[in-house]
């Protein structure tokens, strides 16, 4: 049976894991470019760089016996931290299951040769399937170094996955990212959405945000195309379906946000205000008394989830009788699509 004439691949909804933690580890703010849409704020979050001796004493705090905890390291560009590499080991030897390093792909400080592929997964961040789309958004000359960099990892044997920030500039682009990662041997797809945080949210700049009929007219025809391809696919649920309820990561699940002025967030929609729920002071992690973003999460509205209403409240259309015509997921929830498995009836 060829691909035309395949059924469609089902994705199916990841459902909250409270038994598992994912720790977002920004280590440092600094970066080497300066993506149009990039998320991070220095007056909310920072421009220091974290010292390899604290990262190590922040990362023991949020491992426990009982829990599973996924480590992602970000920046910024983590790679510009000299310490990197340690850092990776340090987690490794802490009980992170897995470690993943977020990068644009330049791979500073040589740090390819310097871990090794059972230490860490690398997840390449490319916002087009050229040039002319990518180096827009992200940096002239950006996408002949990531995409160079992600055949170096390939080649050194690493687990390689890209994330590809669907935004107004770039989702009619973006069926053409499975053949182009295919080529390049890249074993797993994340598409996600653009946030209004950052520079995204300044005033003065081009809207980034993609519609609802949009969202569903491209971004899961392409995942079921890339998983046809064999990639391993996840993006963002992003529009609820009538019957689905909703559910709010910050009750249901144990993500944390880490930044170097020691900010957690519990939700990556408020990192432009100081909403965090926790802080580390002195080594530990403490609760923040008054108005957090954990005070909010349990408000229950039409619209679905409440930070996105608050935060982002443009991405929201009303029916004339003033409800929604869509309910917002979390911002957290994901659907998967793995490649069709043969079947053993066809085999030759």
């Amino acid at each position: 049976m060829n691909s035309s004439s395949a059924p469609p691949l089902a994705p199916r909804t990841l459902a909250f894991q409270a038994e598992e933690r994912n720790v977002f580890f920004h280590i440092l703010t600094a970066c080497n470019l300066a993506c149009r849409h990039c998320y991070i704020n220095p007056a909310q979050h920072g421009r220091a760089t974290l010292p390899e001796a604290t990262v190590a004493k922040w990362l023991a705090l949020f491992t426990r016996p009982d829990r599973r905890a996924n480590l992602i390291l970000l920046g910024g560009e983590p790679t510009l931290h000299p310490g990197l590499p340690a850092i990776v080991k340090t987690a490794r030897a802490l009980g992170y299951q897995s470690v993943t390093v977020d990068t644009n792909g330049y791979l500073h400080h040589d740090f390819l040769s310097r871990i090794t592929p059972e230490e860490a997964v690398l997840s390449f961040s490319l916002d087009g399937p050229s040039a002319e789309v990518n180096d827009p958004l992200r940096g002239p000359g950006v996408f002949a170094v990531c995409t160079a960099g992600l055949a170096r990892a390939v080649t050194a044997g690493f687990e390689v996955s890209v994330i590809y920030t669907v935004s107004a500039a770039n989702i009619e682009h973006l069926h053409r990212m499975p053949a182009l990662l295919k080529s390049l041997g890249v074993q797993h797809f994340f598409i996600q959405v653009i946030g209004l945080r950052g520079h995204s949210a300044e005033t003065g700049r081009a809207p980034l945000q993609v519609g609802h009929r949009q969202w569903l007219d491209t971004v899961p025809q392409v995942a079921r195309e890339a998983a046809r391809l064999g990639l391993h696919v996840i993006y963002p649920k992003v529009f609820l379906d009538p019957d689905e309820p909703f559910l709010c990561a910050g009750q249901a699940a144990e993500n944390f946000f880490i930044f170097p002025n020691g900010r957690v967030y519990r939700c990556p929609l408020c990192e432009d205000y100081p909403l965090h729920a926790l802080q580390i002071e002195a080594g530990r992690l403490t609760p923040r008394p008054g108005l957090t973003e954990q005070g909010l999460f349990t408000l229950s509205i039409p619209e679905g989830c409440v930070m996105n209403q608050l935060l982002q409240p443009g991405g929201i259309e009303y029916l004339p009788d003033g409800r929604p015509r869509h309910r917002i997921s979390c911002c957290l929830l994901k659907q998967e699509l793995n490649p069709p498995q043969p079947n053993p009836s066809h085999a030759a």
